[in-house]
């Protein structure tokens, strides 16, 4: 590569560090005059890569928004932080875009690295390991869905949404979404349905079409109830299944929660570090898996609704009593 062209290349790494960089500094940088700067300058413009001239005192160039993404000019530390975010989100389950999406942008990345640093990533791949096997992947969420719903939050606009519920239902909705988060491996929106006035957390991969409508509306201010993510958790808590869960514990609210998280139980957590009795709610589609836990909090509880977990807690107390009689 000729030396004009390797420094139009460092040009183009030091506009997409980012902000207003002045002629002198890039002059200084690249080690030639201002007019060899503005020379580079418009040799990125030819290649459609779109360069902005920013006018006065602090004036310069920057980069702008363009039609396509210009080349990317990444150091060694910044590929290898994101080739492991895509493994990493790969890993967890939030991939915005599906697998394949991913695994192109991780091989186009994982070409262009040089060969030292390439065997030094794979060397730690080898090495690494997740203390968690993903369960049951969900279905990655439509990309112009998640940048509709995205925009929607930031400019506070109301969305047309086609809704599939987990029993296959259809429904069109009117949300006002207050926020996105990520949870578990899946992507929610937790926002205020105008239809029944309600406020809903959805499932991102579950809407299948997402449009802005005119106008806006009054979002939650901050402190003014809770946020998005504590939001999703209390949806998740209070969903609607089989079993309504009542329960009494003795214990602080960081013993309680350390078994008992928000995405499960709400939690009466007032005087949060005083051992005492507290209201413990919950829903659940199964019950068997309720008496392990409430035993690994080792902590004295009562079990006020359902009887059926009740005769649960005391078969499961028989079996451990049982295997600790054995020799």
């Amino acid at each position: 590569m000729s030396r004009p062209a390797g420094r139009v290349l460092t040009l183009l790494e030091l506009l997409q560090s980012g902000g207003t960089r002045t002629v002198a500094e890039l002059a200084d940088r690249l080690g030639v005059d201002g007019r060899t700067v503005r020379r580079y300058v418009d040799h990125l413009i030819d290649l459609d890569v779109p360069v902005e001239s920013v006018r006065g005192r602090y004036g310069g160039y920057r980069l702008g928004p363009g039609y396509r993404l210009p080349p990317l000019m990444l150091s060694d530390d910044e590929a290898l932080a994101v080739l492991l975010g895509l493994i990493a989100g790969r890993r967890a389950g939030l991939t915005a875009a599906g697998d394949t999406a991913s695994e192109t942008a991780a091989a186009k990345i994982r070409r262009v690295l040089p060969k030292p640093v390439a065997r030094r990533l794979d060397t730690l791949l080898d090495s690494l390991a997740f203390t968690e096997r993903p369960g049951e992947r969900a279905p990655a969420p439509d990309s112009e869905v998640l940048l509709t719903l995205a925009d929607a939050v930031r400019h506070r606009r109301p969305v047309s949404i086609r809704y599939v519920d987990g029993e296959g239902r259809r429904s069109e909705r009117t949300l006002h979404p207050y926020g996105i988060v990520a949870h578990a491996g899946r992507w929610y929106v937790a926002g205020r349905d105008a239809g029944l006035g309600e406020d809903r957390t959805l499932r991102l991969d579950r809407i299948v079409d997402a449009r802005a409508l005119p106008g806006t509306f009054e979002a939650p201010e901050e402190g003014d109830g809770p946020e998005p993510a504590q939001r999703v958790l209390a949806g998740l808590a209070t969903a609607a299944y089989r079993y309504e869960v009542t329960l009494r514990i003795h214990g602080t609210v960081e013993q309680i929660r350390a078994q008992l998280p928000a995405s499960v139980a709400v939690l009466d957590e007032a005087e949060p570090a005083a051992e005492r009795r507290r209201c413990v709610e919950l829903r659940a589609q199964r019950l068997d898996w309720l008496p392990p836990v409430l035993a690994s909090l080792d902590r004295p509880f009562v079990v006020e609704r359902p009887a059926e977990l009740r005769e649960l807690v005391g078969e499961f107390a028989e079996r451990l009593a049982s295997y600790a009689r054995r020799n």
